[in-house]
């Protein structure tokens, strides 16, 4: 539901009011009972309620995480592999010299 600002035309009193887009403006002051004008205003803009808003909540930004996850897989199964070479060949090397 929309804020709607007002301002006495009387005694210069301002309030808002919670009104729906459907509802008439109000046309008295709490006040002083005085005519009332609705103001125009910018409005608040957007306003989030609730626990949360994360980037991992939009679709895109899956998209690109998930590619970026699975480069870095990939990239982690190549260096455990080279490190398991490299772990094999040193134990050969190390044997070959014990029976020499």
């Amino acid at each position: 539901m929309p804020t709607y600002d007002y301002k006495c035309k009387k005694c210069g009193h301002r309030f808002e009011a919670f009104q729906r887009m459907t509802d008439e403006p109000l046309k008295a002051c709490p006040e002083c009972q005085g005519e009332v004008q609705r103001l125009i205003t910018g409005g608040t803009g957007l306003i989030f309620k609730g626990s949360g808003f994360y980037i991992t909540d939009y679709k895109n930004d899956a998209k690109s995480n998930g590619k970026e996850t699975a480069a870095k897989t990939e990239s982690k199964k190549d260096s455990s592999a080279k490190a398991k070479d490299k772990a094999s060949k040193s134990k050969t090397s190390s044997s070959i010299s014990k029976e020499g």
